[in-house]
């Protein structure tokens, strides 16, 4: 069952805490809401009471800032408040956009003891930004949701027969997010403040552009290490994750 925390916007967050032990704080990237993280849980909630929320405009969480300008500072904010809400110095882990907004967080001075994100997505892309925004505002988000997963790599071709493209479909309208919080390429003044451990990792069969964000990004957060996980993509398995996960923050 679903508890809420409201944003100093007035926007409500929904979130579920599960397990035992310090908190961690699952943050998804594009198209993700709770229910996204539901297949870890079993190989965290032995070591974590887990957190995992619905970002602002998805899921069961909603969303003042609709319609835009979206602000990465709104964002920024429900994290702290969300951690606040659940006792805050938590850990946070965040994937792909998630992970930047992990880090972000964390610059922002948020209550976390330590960070750790999977390929954080700064590819500087300004045409599909541009063309995601456009499908939009025309109110075609099917042909949003297929603009953006084309920039990931992915053929929307081959996923619009699958059981879950509605709801990829559903989440197009927070498309813009993503992009926002990555589009400026890293951080690296903001970044540069960060001043508790911070565990920076990307799959070792992954595109280029992953071993380069991490790159920049270990040189730019003063106490990061990095992980490249051998065979892995940016759909990092559970099997490969978890144990890093549980080092590091445990460890």
């Amino acid at each position: 069952m679903a508890e809420t925390v409201t944003s100093s916007d007035g926007s409500t967050l929904a979130y579920e805490v599960e397990g035992s032990g310090p908190t961690l704080l699952l943050i998804g990237g594009a198209f993700s809401t709770r229910q996204s993280a539901a297949s870890v849980l079993p190989v965290l909630t032995p070591h974590f009471s887990v957190v995992r929320y619905d970002r602002r405009g998805r899921g069961d969480s909603t969303d003042a800032s609709n319609p835009p300008p979206y602000e990465r500072e709104r964002e920024i904010d429900d994290v702290r408040i969300l951690l606040d809400a659940v006792g805050g110095d938590a850990f946070v882990y965040g994937h792909s956009s998630g992970a930047a907004l992990a880090f972000e967080a964390a610059a922002a001075g948020a209550s976390i003891a330590r960070a750790a994100g999977y390929e954080a997505p700064y590819i500087v892309q300004s045409e599909p930004t541009e063309q995601v925004a456009d499908a939009l505002a025309a109110g075609d988000r099917e042909r949003a949701t297929e603009i953006f997963l084309a920039t990931t790599g992915a053929d929307p071709s081959t996923m619009k027969d699958t059981p879950w493209w509605p709801g990829l479909v559903a989440l197009a309208p927070t498309l813009p997010y993503e992009f926002a919080l990555v589009d400026a390429g890293v951080p690296v003044e903001r970044f540069g403040a960060i001043r508790i451990p911070a565990l920076v990792m990307d799959g070792g069969a992954s595109p280029a552009w992953a071993a380069d964000a991490a790159e920049v990004l270990v040189a730019s957060i003063p106490n990061a290490t990095r992980r490249t996980l051998a065979g892995e993509t940016h759909g990092v398995s559970n099997e490969a994750l978890a144990p890093v996960l549980v080092e590091f923050f445990l460890g």
